[in-house]
This record gives structure tokens, C-alpha cells and sequence, in this order.
């Protein structure tokens, strides 16, 4: 290998602290990211909230492949960590980004999923303000982890809690579902269609502000990702105790996914979606929401899929099919698309 192969690509003593690290920060990280707070290099960004409520999450992003027909795990981390602020009823403000990346990673590679990191972030209004690298052996972390944090102030609107869910409101969601995860797994799988299949992966804050923005009396929200639509339900009738059913006429879903998702044996409900949100909403709202949705380039296919039923000592989620009939919805139980995200 020459000197110059060498120097492009990820070395173990890049993740050594000294002149390799401070190169790899200063001329591939920085120029991605740059702002006031994350350019003074401090080992703790300094914030200045003027909200006495304040939200933080964290995640990890492991998904493969790192590039996917609509975003990469740059894009992704991103979009992750603001969706999860947004849908607790947060603006987001600041977030973290960390890498871990496996010795003999492409340099190239790394700037262009930092690039679109920073791209992403810029769109959503958002500095990432602190992170951290570390570099692992190779075969250790099949490329590139990141990991993040994120912190947001609460709208002044939001009344996000499990507790507000009641008898006949409304479940709103803004889009076609499973398009990220059978985006995912037709790459892994190398399957083609007529249409290709893209991903969802998207910054929902924007859309979620316009609905908050709007005094919709929202009770609740979360992205359906890993799990699904079906996912996210279960959680709420658990929590409320509620049962809740669903329209399958009334779900969006996109044709092409459709059938990849026959082809492949899989139920759309479970599938992860990057760009959606589960609204619960009181139904005096919920034509509101959803015209709020549609007036949003995120929002387009919005629809009402479903409504909350009455209270049971176990509460499930049914889903009245096409035909008439009735079926369960369980929880997926979590294997059947790993590394999605």
C-alpha cells in the first residue's frame, strides 16, 4: 500500500489523541459541523437555555448498508435524534455526535456521511455542538457506529404523556408506512423493482411545530421505528389501558412497498419507518392535524388510521381488515429486521 493510500484512510492511531487525532478533527470533522460552540473544541459545549423545561434523548446508529436509496447513517443519526426531541414536544437545540470507526474506514467515505450530517442538521435547524471519536480494530465495528445525544426546550403547547390518551380520540399518522425498512432490506437482499423503494428518513420537527404551532389538542406522539406502527400502539394501549383499533383501508402505504413486502413475507405495521409520526389526537382535532400534515412537504398522505376504543383490563390492538373481519395486532417480537437503524 503507498504513502498516499495510507493517509486516506482511518489508522488505529487516529483514535490515539495525539497528531492523527487532532488532523482527523480538525480536517475532516470540523469543517462538517462547524459552529461557535462546537469550534472551541472545549471537552463540554456551554448552552445557554432560556426554557426551565428541557428534553434529552440519545441514541446509536449501526445500520447497514451505510448508504441507502434516500439518506446514509449520517443523515440518519441526525434525523433520529431530532424526531425523538420533536416527538416528546421538544425544539431541538444542541446535539452530540460520536464516532467509532473501524481502522482502514475510507476517509472519503467518513467526510461524505459527515458532510451529509452537517447537512441535515443545517436543514433542521440544529448545531451539533460536542462529539467524540474513537477507533476500533478492524473487523470490530463493520465500518462505522455513531452515536448521539440531543436536548431540546418544551413547546409551550406540548402535553405530550400516556395519561391524556381517552375514549374516541383519534390516530393520526403523516404518511405511507415500512418504506424505510424495505428500502433496507431489498439493498441488503439485492432485490430490484419496477419503482425503486426509498427511504423515508426525514426531519420531522418542522412538521410537528406547524401541528403544536396550530393548539391541536395533541395527546400524544412517537416515531414509528424500530417496530413499527404496531410497535408504537401496543406501547400506548399498554400504558393507557386502552384498546385501540385500526382501519386497513385507511393506512397508507405505498404500492411498491407493498409488494416487496408481500414478496418478502413481511407485515408493513412492523416495519421501521425515519420520517412519520404517530399522532394521538382528540377528535375534534384530528381534521385539523391532518390538513395541517397535508399542507407540509412531510405530510402529504396523512390520514386518520385509526381511534382509541374503551378502556380493558387488557387492552389490545385490533386491525378491522379490508373484508370485514378482525385481527390482532401484536408486538413484533424484534428480530426479523435487524440494524435498520
Amino acid at each position: 500500500m503507498t504513502d498516499s493510500k495510507k493517509e486516506n484512510k482511518i489508522l488505529l492511531a487516529h483514535g490515539g489523541g495525539g497528531r492523527l487525532t487532532s488532523h482527523l478533527i480538525e480536517k475532516t470533522i470540523l469543517p462538517a459541523f462547524s459552529n461557535d460552540t462546537l469550534d472551541k473544541l472545549t471537552d463540554a459545549a456551554s448552552l445557554d437555555l432560556t426554557s426551565a423545561s428541557v428534553c434529552m434523548t440519545t441514541d446509536s446508529y449501526v445500520v447497514k448498508p451505510l448508504f441507502f436509496n434516500g439518506g446514509d447513517i449520517g443523515k440518519l443519526a441526525v434525523c433520529g435524534t431530532v424526531n425523538d426531541l420533536a416527538v416528546a414536544g421538544a425544539t431541538p437545540v444542541a446535539l452530540s455526535l460520536s464516532l467509532i470507526i473501524e481502522e482502514g474506514f475510507d476517509i472519503d467515505t467518513l467526510e461524505k456521511i459527515l458532510a451529509s450530517a452537517g447537512a441535515t442538521a443545517k436543514q433542521a435547524g440544529i448545531d451539533i455542538v460536542t462529539g467524540d471519536t474513537k477507533v476500533v480494530e478492524k473487523g470490530a465495528a463493520d465500518g462505522l457506529f455513531i452515536n448521539t445525544a440531543g436536548l431540546g426546550t418544551r413547546h409551550e403547547n406540548a402535553d405530550i404523556d400516556f395519561d391524556r390518551v381517552t375514549k374516541t380520540d383519534k390516530i393520526i399518522i403523516n404518511g405511507t408506512l415500512g418504506d424505510h425498512g424495505m428500502t433496507i432490506i431489498s439493498q441488503r437482499e439485492g432485490i430490484k423493482f419496477d419503482s425503486p423503494l426509498q427511504s423515508d428518513c426525514a426531519v420531522l420537527s418542522g412538521l410537528i411545530a406547524d401541528v403544536l404551532n396550530s393548539g391541536a389538542n395533541v395527546k400524544f406522539m412517537r416515531d414509528p421505528t424500530r417496530g413499527g406502527v404496531a410497535a408504537v400502539l401496543n406501547e400506548i394501549a399498554a400504558a393507557s389501558g386502552f384498546t385501540i383499533e385500526l382501519d386497513e383501508p385507511s393506512l397508507p402505504i405505498d404500492e411498491t412497498v407493498r409488494a416487496a413486502a408481500d414478496m418478502l413475507g413481511f407485515d408493513l405495521l412492523d416495519i421501521a419507518n425515519e420520517g412519520k409520526v404517530v399522532f394521538v389526537v382528540d377528535e375534534k382535532d384530528a381534521g385539523k392535524v391532518v390538513d395541517i400534515c397535508k399542507n407540509h412537504e412531510l405530510g402529504k398522505k396523512a390520514a386518520i388510521i385509526g381511534e382509541v376504543l374503551d378502556k380493558e383490563e387488557s387492552p389490545v390492538v385490533e386491525l378491522k381488515t379490508k373484508i370485514g373481519g378482525r385481527r390482532i395486532v401484536q408486538m413484533p417480537y424484534g428480530r426479523d429486521l435487524p440494524r435498520i437503524c
